[in-house]
């Protein structure tokens, strides 16, 4: 992504308005530990310089992957590709309608040919690992339900009336709309890049001047905000919360200046600061091991800097905490470097 700053220091209007586009298409594929490319960089770049249109630009993704059929992608850099591409084509557009249809559509639209449920609301329920909930997971919404919520969800935020509220509520109203609306999760997959589409789509019709910078630099943060305010365990004292997401929203539309940190969001951040034993380096670095641990388990042939990609470290400190792992006894290497893998002793409590 930095190879299109300089299309923002120029200062040229049209460029600087694409590459925006193009940095946020591309990051939002970090929501799913995905990279494009380098070939889609670089058919982006002749986008941005106006050589080719964005149609042309789908055309090329689409002709270079026939001619390199990906088998067995681990990294699923096709589907970066082609989603960036639609993403870049959707934001480009003047055109909005807030309807259960809209949003459909966007999913649809972004994943065609990729996923067979695309455009689909999921007839199944689904449960899914989050890292920032140690493993567990959301309770997301009934496949017997689905459409009916939607719908309510929709109806219920038409009626609302943003009139007479102060900038932080209009915030606080939209993390919670927000929140609610993934928290139904209605497609199979791809429901956090389909929520920031339609999310910044949504905001500009209220006359905000979203910052999509943001979502290039911090879409797993969103991701992780979203998780966060739909996870509850009464039991260990973790309750659902919009703190994160509103820290988002008001960097995101009013220029705040939070620290975005994925780390403070893991549940056990928040039970170390009631814990007097265990200090803030010693639990930080407990959360790079479980994280790390973690994308292991899912992985074990991950290399260095697929886990520094996945996790958000650098590839420094992913083999640092690599080198105590095995020193602890908690993980193994099993055969070379290039062709082993990493053996799991003990998972993370």
């Amino acid at each position: 992504m930095d190879n299109f700053e300089e299309y923002l220091r120029q200062g040229e209007p049209n460029k600087a308005e694409k590459a925006i586009v193009w940095k946020t298409a591309i990051g939002l594929q970090q929501v799913d530990g995905l990279k494009p490319s380098d070939y889609l960089i670089e058919t982006a770049r002749q986008n941005i310089e106006g050589d080719i249109t964005i149609e042309e630009v789908k055309q090329r993704i689409d002709s270079y992957y026939k001619q390199h059929p990906q088998i067995d992608d681990e990294n699923r850099t096709e589907e970066a590709d082609k989603v960036s591409a639609r993403i870049a084509e959707i934001l480009s557009e003047q055109t909005f309608t807030f309807s259960p249809a809209e949003y459909i559509s966007i999913h649809r639209r972004l994943f065609q040919g990729i996923y067979s449920h695309a455009g689909k609301i999921r007839d199944y329920n689904i449960t899914k690992k989050e890292w920032v909930l140690n493993g567990e997971t959301v309770l997301y919404g009934s496949a017997e339900s689905l459409k009916a919520t939607l719908e309510y969800d929709f109806e219920q935020e038409k009626k609302f009336t943003y009139k007479g509220l102060s900038q932080q509520e209009v915030i606080e109203h939209l993390a919670q709309f927000f929140s609610y609306l993934w928290q139904i999760h209605i497609f199979g997959e791809g429901n956090t890049r389909t929520k920031a589409i339609f999310l910044i789509k949504y905001l500009r019709t209220f006359g905000y001047i979203v910052n999509n910078d943001l979502f290039a630099k911090h879409s797993l943060y969103f991701r992780n905000a979203l998780v966060r305010a739909n996870y509850n365990d009464f039991a260990k004292n973790i309750h659902a919360t919009n703190e994160f997401l509103n820290r988002f929203l008001e960097n995101l539309l009013l220029s705040g200046n939070h620290l975005l940190k994925n780390r403070e969001m893991h549940v056990q951040f928040a039970e170390s600061l009631i814990d007097p034993v265990k200090s803030k380096t010693d639990l930080v670095n407990d959360l790079v091991k479980g994280n790390i641990l973690q994308h292991l388990n899912q992985n074990p042939k991950a290399i260095y800097s697929e886990l520094a990609n996945k996790t958000g470290y650098s590839v420094a400190t992913i083999k640092r905490h690599i080198k105590e792992l095995k020193k602890m006894g908690k993980i193994e290497r099993i055969g070379s470097d290039k062709t082993g893998y990493w053996k799991i002793i003990m998972l993370p409590e």
